[in-house]
């Protein structure tokens, strides 16, 4: 039997850009929320303080296997990305600053469920 896939958009689609996301995952599913920061200037006495307003745009829940198949798109993707643009590099990566992750291999922390 042939099945053929039509895809169309929800009356409901919308697009975000996102500077990062966060997320966690239980025995039943993996959650990815996608953010933006905004500096905002508070009073504090006699001195301003920056303080950064992070916005949760959208969360996103995938089964385990979902999830699993979206690393290895991810995955794919970078690698053609990289091929055509050059290397991803992450900021502060290889100028030895404090909570640079690069050397040792390890990603950032993930919070875990809001």
């Amino acid at each position: 039997m042939e099945v053929s896939v039509e895809t169309t958009r929800s009356s409901e689609f919308k697009q975000i850009y996102a500077i990062g996301a966060i997320g966690g995952h239980s025995p039943y599913d993996f959650r990815i929320a996608f953010y933006n920061d905004s500096p905002k200037i508070q009073r504090d006495g006699n001195k301003n303080i920056t303080v950064m307003e992070r916005k949760i745009e959208m969360e996103i829940i995938l089964s385990p296997l979902a999830a699993k198949e979206l690393a290895r798109w991810l995955e794919e993707h970078i690698k053609d990305y990289e091929k055509k643009f050059g290397e991803i590099k992450r900021p502060g990566a290889g100028s030895g600053e404090k909570g640079n992750t690069e050397k040792s291999g390890e990603s950032a922390p993930i919070q875990g469920y809001m």
